[in-house]
């Protein structure tokens, strides 16, 4: 530091205060994960501060890279970039609360006369709600349910945003940062980002992605043994992925589960080819794997330009309930679940029979072999009524189901806004002509 002296023990006390003390510091799991990773290490996994052994190994690897050997890490892919939840961002707020907490107690206790004093007169809880309320209250990320629908809903509630605090801003952030990545393959969506100066900070998870314990998204691939491939399930995170060669979704399979061609198209590494058909270790899972939900949505997305796709996935979360929900002729055949998925329909919890069905309830009465011994067989759904929701559209649930029906675990008994049939219903059909009249339709123009 300017103005110490440039001895051997400030220097000791500095990294020892800087560095070795556990109390100043702290890798976290992730942390050390990476930084193992990083110099090669096995051991000091539950160690969250630095020793000199990482001192040596990190100087080691820069000189190694200063020579030309080894790779320097590329900030973008997704095996450097995690997902901080909710719940670890609020965990951290927390924290800062109890600090202010222990401060105060600190204090309280320097002021002396000791024996009259009571623990509650120390702990004063304020600092921690005032932390967490503002937290939820008035934070960046903080924000308000787009509940325009029910696809806007799940949209909303998957999405992940390189801005608040610790994040980027919309000033600083380049080219770089914004650009469809490789490891985004599976993880993030390519299509869904709003236009205008967040794009690309602010992604959608892709369809099947999900968040490992580390933070890192993870993608999941069908396991090809020995050729064949198998319905057996890996989530390999990006860091993973790099080590396999990964065939497409599409690619042709016998009836014994083996590749069709003998050259196959695969990726290795971030890259496309073709590879033997006995070298590839996994398959993708489905055709919408890469892309998002809303994305999904849209049929034909291969034959769509990609701006075009990006702005149907943005404007389907824009519309509006109809008064009579009509479920769309030609879908992708994820409709269902994202109705079923947004919470916005009343869904059977166990099998049972229609007992009685009204405006605002549904009994059912439950099948004998999904009774818990000791209580009532009986389930009621109480459906919500003409309430408003955040962007003050209607919401409201009317029954599907007649007395006397059938019905099993998982079946749609009410409709929400904007399904139809346990289906989602964005929109109306219409029935149109695909022709010139007079000119009227020139360019864009639509002849109602």
């Amino acid at each position: 530091r300017p103005g110490e002296p440039p001895t051997k023990e400030a220097a000791e006390a500095l990294f020892e205060s800087l560095f070795f003390a556990e109390e100043r510091y702290d890798l976290s799991t992730v942390g050390r994960m990476k930084f193992n990773s990083s110099i090669e290490r096995e051991d000091a996994l539950e160690q969250g501060t630095l020793d000199e052994v990482d001192i040596i190994e990190v100087m080691k690897k820069l000189i190694a890279i200063r020579n030309g050997k080894g790779e320097v890490d590329d900030i973008d892919h997704l095996g450097n970039r995690r997902i901080r939840s909710v719940g670890e961002m609020a965990e951290n707020q927390f924290r800062v609360g109890l600090v202010r907490v222990e401060r105060a107690v600190k204090e309280r206790l320097s002021l002396g006369d000791l024996d009259a004093i009571m623990p509650q007169d120390l702990i004063n809880a304020k600092p921690i709600s005032a932390a967490v309320k503002e937290f939820f209250g008035s934070s960046q990320l903080s924000q308000f349910m787009d509940q325009n629908n029910p696809l806007s809903e799940v949209t909303h509630k998957r999405r992940i945003s390189a801005l608040g605090p610790g994040g980027l801003t919309r000033e600083r952030a380049g080219f770089e940062v914004r650009d469809v990545h490789v490891t985004h393959y599976g993880r993030l969506c390519p299509i869904e980002t709003p236009e205008g100066p967040n794009i690309g900070l602010i992604n959608s998870l892709s369809a099947f992605a999900r968040c490992n314990e580390y933070g890192f998204l993870e993608t999941p691939y069908r396991r090809v043994v020995d050729g064949i491939v198998t319905d057996e399930v890996d989530y390999l995170s990006a860091i993973q992925e790099g080590q396999f060669i990964i065939a497409q979704a599409n690619s042709g399979l016998t009836e014994e589960g083996t590749f069709v061609e003998e050259l196959v198209t695969a990726r290795q590494k971030g890259e496309s080819g073709l590879h033997p058909r006995d070298q590839v270790d996994y398959m993708d899972v489905a055709t919408n794997q890469v892309v998002s939900v809303a994305a999904s949505l849209i049929p034909f997305l291969e034959h769509d330009d990609a701006n075009r796709a990006l702005m149907g996935a943005n404007m389907q979360r824009q519309a509006v309930p109809t008064l009579r929900a009509d479920k769309p002729l030609v879908g992708t055949g994820i409709e269902r679940n994202v109705a079923v998925d947004s919470g916005v329909t009343a869904v059977a919890k166990r099998g049972g029979v229609i007992q009685s069905v009204d405006a605002s309830r549904i009994v059912v009465k439950v099948n004998e072999d999904e009774l818990v011994p000791g209580e009532a067989g009986i389930d009621i759904y109480n459906l919500t009524k003409y309430t408003r929701s955040n962007q003050n559209t209607c919401i409201n649930q009317r029954p599907t189901v007649l007395p006397g029906e059938p019905v099993a675990r998982g079946d749609v008994l009410a409709d929400g806004p904007s399904t139809d049939l346990g289906e989602l219903a964005l929109g109306q059909n219409m029935r149109i002509a695909f022709m010139p009249w007079n000119g009227y339709n020139f360019e864009d123009s639509i002849l109602v």
